[in-house]
């Protein structure tokens, strides 16, 4: 069964990300078709891009680096929950991407942005280059999130507004449909 990380992009206390990434998390478990694993950066904690080598080489020096190759290279996929910072998306999220190379290559990308007026669309765009330069798929059909803080629960829980569930269905099935097309290029590296 193919591996889909959620990976939570946000590290800032206080942050909404990790409750719409638990509840994206449910929806994909629940759905099927796919192991779904939840990643979040802040737990991750890495540093500020340290190791001495150029990623593309894979001579990774830090141990912090080799647990997260090992974590990215296990996956098929990726959905990435980010907020929008500035019209772009968090720092914590491009380190991230940045410490690798080889892992990233040829897998499938989804995105579910949120925010306010713009419900993060703009960071979706400002990583797609990013992610092009590493070869990567990113799913058209993407689920965005408008004024998320409206859809909190008194306990912090993201309550998703009626339709949102679907979208985000469908976000997974074309993800997987990805996976299928793209595994021959990455599997057994």
């Amino acid at each position: 069964m193919p591996i889909i990380q959620i990976v939570v992009a946000s590290t800032r206390e206080g942050r909404i990300g990790r409750s719409v990434a638990d509840w994206v998390f449910e929806v994909g478990r629940e759905r099927g078709g796919a192991e779904i694993e939840l990643v979040d950066l802040k737990d991750v904690a890495l540093p500020m891009f340290d190791e001495p080598n150029h990623p593309r080489l894979g001579q990774y020096m830090n141990d912090h680096t080799k647990r997260w190759s090992a974590k990215v290279a296990g996956a098929d996929a990726f959905i990435f929950v980010t907020p929008e910072y500035n019209h772009s998306f968090p720092a914590s999220l491009k380190n991230a991407i940045d410490y690798l190379h080889n892992e990233w290559l040829y897998k499938p990308v989804g995105f579910v942005s949120y925010g306010g007026v713009a419900a993060g669309t703009r960071a979706v765009q400002a990583l797609k280059p990013v992610l092009a330069a590493l070869q990567m798929i990113p799913v058209l059909e993407g689920v965005s999130i408008p004024f998320v803080h409206t859809n909190l629960g008194a306990d912090g829980r993201f309550n998703a507004p009626d339709g949102l569930a679907d979208a985000t269905k469908l976000m997974f099935a074309r993800t997987e449909f990805w996976i299928a097309r793209q595994a021959s290029l990455y599997q057994g590296r």
